[in-house]
């Protein structure tokens, strides 16, 4: 195995972990708007992944990071080329990280409210333009090979709209709809009460959509782009990932059933990844493709990435898993704090 197929590996092990981690984090977000009918429970919602969001955004930064430096001629062919979605990403999360930081500053509804429309919009746009946009990845982009081992993307008004064909508008929907339904799961996992039923009777009903689509989705990936066994294999567990964490969830067995759709985005992740490779990108007109070999850095920064992974990898994992350790508890409107009186003015 080269390095740049040991750090093509490693990359797509960053952003699976970001979408099992992120992924109930977007669920949440956007759930907060369709379950949250009371204040409290929408602070108890949001409490859930309190503590937990902003680290695992971590995976975002990281697996960004480790694309620049593994692989400068993938990351700047992306980037020049999608520049607009990736800004709509970059705004929506902005939003998103402000209003969980802001939202309980002031004592008033409508600045509540505001704030919980920046989660939800938030959480939203990311998981629809993820969706498109690894579904493209798959597809194809228009990149033309040009002299001297550079890459460049067509970039045009119908190259952008190009992008909503049918196979990645499943794509999107299928990451709204499984992010909802990680959401739902964990909301349940995480809570005792009212919410707790709630989430979970929602989550019946949005996980007979994860079903659908993401049998959609995996069949016609498969069977369409799929290079090999492996996609098979990753498209049946995928499917039987979201199966599983559908019945599951109806017999309330919310742990189980947050592990079939930790399995499912897993699986999911591994299918997409592996009808990309020997390509970064796969271009749309044969002979243009981005392989990983042309777009990997020299084999001494992978050599010394390598090395930085090693020591600093291990360490991350075990400080997330100590903070999901310590923040394990169910909790309920019981466990919030008792609302202060909102100050008057003086004079």
């Amino acid at each position: 195995m080269t390095l740049a197929t040991l750090w093509f590996i490693l990359v797509a092990v960053l952003w699976i972990g970001y979408f099992v981690l992120e992924g109930f984090d977007f669920g949440v977000g956007m759930l907060v708007g369709l379950l949250g009918k009371k204040e409290k429970d929408r602070r108890v919602m949001i409490n859930t992944i309190g503590p937990l969001w902003d680290g695992n955004e971590v995976w975002l930064l990281t697996a960004g990071g480790a694309t620049f430096a593994a692989f400068p001629e993938w990351y700047a062919t992306l980037f020049s080329g999608l520049y607009l979605p990736l800004f709509l990403i970059l705004i929506a999360l902005i939003f998103r990280g402000v209003a969980f930081e802001y939202r309980h500053k002031r004592d008033s509804a409508k600045w509540r409210r505001g704030f919980d429309w920046c989660i939800i919009l938030g959480s939203f746009v990311p998981a629809l333009v993820f969706g498109v946009g690894f579904a493209n990845f798959v597809r194809g982009l228009p990149i033309v090979a040009l002299p001297g081992r550079r890459w460049v993307m067509e970039t045009s008004v119908g190259n952008f709209f190009g992008l909503f064909m049918p196979y990645a508008l499943v794509g999107g929907l299928l990451f709204v709809t499984l992010f909802l339904f990680h959401g739902a799961i964990f909301i349940s996992l995480k809570t005792k009460g009212d919410i707790r039923h709630t989430a979970r009777s929602f989550g019946g009903k949005v996980g007979l959509a994860a079903v659908g689509l993401l049998t959609l989705f995996s069949v016609w990936t498969a069977a369409a782009y799929g290079k090999g066994v492996l996609t098979w294999v990753a498209a049946v567990l995928a499917i039987v990932g979201v199966v599983a964490a559908y019945l599951m969830n109806r017999r309330g067995r919310e742990g189980w059933a947050f592990f079939g759709t930790v399995v499912a985005i897993l699986a999911m992740m591994v299918m997409i990844f592996s009808c990309m490779f020997p390509n970064a990108i796969t271009a749309l007109e044969p002979g243009n493709d981005l392989s990983v070999a042309a777009a990997a850095s020299t084999p001494y920064t992978l050599k010394i990435m390598t090395i930085a992974a090693a020591v600093f990898v291990p360490v991350v994992l075990g400080y997330q898993a100590w903070t999901f350790w310590v923040f394990r508890k169910r909790i309920s409107t019981r466990n919030l704090p008792a609302e202060q009186p909102e100050e008057q003015p003086v004079g």
